[in-house]
């Protein structure tokens, strides 16, 4: 992940409450991973399940996909994200959806070429499937045998002492694991501040599963 947070750990944490969460910079979530344990038995997935335990928030984020729709993003200091979609993005918010991503893979092309194999007219990125080493994952977003748009937004993200935005473009697939799925998000990230040249960018690979709104609390 494109790296920026570096927060003095002895800095007094910002109190304001964020998102639909409600939860500061510098404070915490609970996420209790015994369901999604449960729900993945008999599968084998792409990297170890997260282990139940707190989330030290050290960055938030936030972009509107759509008038009704806010994606509000909580991350910790290693990347991980704690992701929730709900209608204003407002503290108290009612929670549409929520979900757990953590950094698997990054990769840096290292010119035009390279940038045209991921995100070109005939990328592999927006494939009806993306096969990552032997695991097949098959395309969430965009039906049909032909290469899906990416999804494509710049989202603000807050650590506490600076604000960047950062440019997505990316896509959605999974696979199915035990009971429930597994999701992989291809994303490729640009950083605006550093300028309008892929200087600063990369592209992302993250595993994701979906949660309950029980399973996350604020602490």
């Amino acid at each position: 992940m494109i790296g920026w947070f570096g927060r003095d750990k002895d800095e007094k944490p910002l109190p304001k409450e964020l998102g639909p969460l409600s939860a500061a910079i510098g404070g915490a979530l609970e996420i209790d991973f015994l369901s999604l344990e449960a729900e993945a038995l008999g599968g084998e997935p792409a990297m170890p399940l997260p282990r139940s335990g707190p989330f030290i928030i050290a960055g938030y984020g936030e972009v509107a996909l759509d008038a009704a729709t806010v994606l509000s993003r909580y991350y910790d200091e290693d990347h991980r994200i704690v992701q929730v979609m709900s209608t204003s993005g407002r503290p108290g918010d009612a929670v549409d959806d929520i979900s757990f991503y953590q950094p698997w893979d990054s990769v840096v092309p290292a010119g035009q070429s390279e940038w045209n194999r991921w995100t070109g007219r005939d990328g592999l990125i927006g494939q009806p499937s993306y096969d990552a080493d032997g695991i097949l994952y098959s395309r969430f977003w965009g039906d049909g045998p032909e290469r899906a748009q990416l999804v494509e937004f710049v989202e603000k993200v807050d650590d506490g002492e600076e604000q960047r935005s950062i440019h997505q473009t990316c896509m959605l697939y999974y696979r199915p694991l035990g009971s429930t799925r597994e999701m992989l998000l291809i994303n490729v990230e640009r950083d605006l501040d550093l300028g309008q040249s892929q200087a600063g960018s990369s592209v992302e690979f993250l595993i994701g599963y979906g949660l309950a709104p029980a399973d996350v609390r604020r602490v």
